[in-house]
């Protein structure tokens, strides 16, 4: 019934979740329930999405849920952003971080684009519905 932990972009959202949580450990007190707590709910919210899209019963409900994770990710990305904006964290750390999650995005998309939005869910098995 977990087929969707055997799909490689969320696992790699799981990664991603992890350091941003451990990034987010330095902010500052002030930040605890502004940017440090947005950044870990943005994070979570690629994989959570990921899994529960998978789990729905349409290729049309899937491809929306890959669609909130795309736009999940890309919201991690600006406020990583920001937060270098600020001082918080340094602009290399986030360059990489940032490719990791255009990379995340971009298969997130290519297998957004494999789906036939009304047909019956299938199973997974690794990438492909």
């Amino acid at each position: 019934m977990n087929r969707y932990k055997n799909l490689e972009i969320w696992k790699d959202a799981i990664k991603l979740a992890k350091a941003v949580h451990v990034l987010t450990e330095c902010l500052p007190k002030e930040e605890t329930y502004g940017l440090k707590s947005q950044l870990r709910r943005a994070a979570v919210s690629v994989a959570s999405n990921i899994a529960e899209g998978a789990g729905r019963n349409t290729n049309g409900e899937f491809y929306q849920f890959l669609g909130i994770a795309i736009g999940s990710a890309f919201e991690v990305d600006t406020q990583l952003t920001i937060g270098v904006e600020l001082g918080y964290f340094k602009a290399d750390t986030v360059k990489e971080m940032g490719l990791q999650i255009d990379s995340l995005a971009n298969r997130v998309n290519k297998l957004q684009q494999t789906l036939t939005p009304g047909k019956p869910r299938q199973g997974l098995s690794g990438q492909r519905p």
